[in-house]
């Protein structure tokens, strides 16, 4: 299998494209506008047909590449069945398999950092890795506090969907700060500070106290994602 994770520095987001070889069809996960360039000098350069360009959720902190690449190579562009952003060709449903040339997802509901976010969980029959997009992060979690986020709902996401997934599956999220660049479960599970030996009620309460400013660009970005950053 082909993967490459490609970093956006100014947001520290995390891209994601996979194919099951070069010269086959790929697919695309959180795309940021700014390094259309580089997505598309890679897709060049291994010989790939990008098929599917997917958000796990509704970006406040960059503008995603959703539409750009849809122009520039015809792909199918996917979020969840929950999206307001009615430029996406194609919706998911918590469950829903996508199958690309022999990689295949399992779209994951996991609301909390949004109301509409996903997960997207690498070969179900035999999990290899999971997208967590924002919901869970690194040793940490994503912030709960806009866009109809919820911190009950981020908790239950993260235990009750993610950590139900075997030890071993590797944590590929969309964003980290501090230069990790993967996980697993088991580690988020006992070294996680937010969420290790807390309960949910501890895990509440942390998430309404962190008073954290808002996105730079949320005030840019949520519109323009809403229409695959053509806006």
């Amino acid at each position: 299998m082909l993967l490459r994770q490609l970093f956006e520095p100014v947001s520290s987001t995390y891209t994601y494209l996979l194919a099951s070889a070069r010269g086959r069809e790929a697919l695309i996960i959180d795309p940021v506008r700014e390094q259309l360039p580089l997505y598309l000098q890679l897709i060049r350069e291994l010989d790939l047909k990008l098929v599917r360009a997917i958000d796990t959720h509704t970006h406040a902190d960059h503008i995603t590449a959703l539409g750009e690449l849809r122009t520039h190579t015809g792909c199918v562009t996917v979020m969840g069945q929950y999206t307001k952003a009615e430029c996406v060709s194609m919706r998911v449903a918590d469950n829903e398999l996508i199958d690309v040339d022999g990689i295949r997802l399992r779209a994951l509901y996991t609301p909390g950092h949004t109301d509409e976010s996903f997960s997207f969980l690498l070969d179900p029959a035999q999990p290899k890795a999971v997208f967590t997009g924002d919901v869970l992060l690194i040793r940490g979690t994503g912030r709960t506090d806009f866009q109809n986020g919820d911190a009950g709902k981020s908790w239950d996401s993260i235990t009750q969907r993610l950590f139900t997934l075997p030890d071993d599956t590797l944590v590929y999220p969309a964003h980290d700060y501090r230069g990790f660049t993967a996980s697993s479960i088991i580690e988020e599970k006992r070294h996680n500070p937010r969420l290790a030996g807390r309960t949910r009620a501890e895990y509440i309460a942390v998430m309404q106290a962190l008073n954290l400013p808002n996105p730079k660009l949320m005030d840019i970005a949520v519109p323009a994602n809403l229409a695959c950053g053509k806006a």
